[in-house]
């Protein structure tokens, strides 16, 4: 099953106009991908750890490896997009 991590920060709007969308997702994904959302101002060494210079970021990780990853907020649809390619 493959995660995806979600970095952002509550001060930041792009982070916030993706909320949604990545809950959306998070549902209709339900037991089929794991969605994980990080805080980078709680988990600071988790978000240098994946090497995160802007947020949003969004990773995705197969088997706990890191195999893509997105800046930025999208659309939905592309979102989706990007997910169903990683399946």
């Amino acid at each position: 099953m493959i995660k995806v991590l979600d970095f952002y920060a509550d001060w930041c709007g792009p982070c916030k106009a993706m909320e949604p969308v990545f809950e959306k997702l998070k549902k209709d994904y339900e037991g089929e991908v794991e969605f994980e959302s990080i805080d980078v101002e709680e988990e600071g060494a988790l978000a240098s750890e994946y090497g995160v210079m802007s947020i949003p970021t969004f990773v995705i990780l197969e088997d706990g490896e890191e195999v893509d990853r997105k800046m930025g907020a999208m659309p939905e649809d592309p979102f989706r997009s990007w997910i169903e390619e990683n399946i």
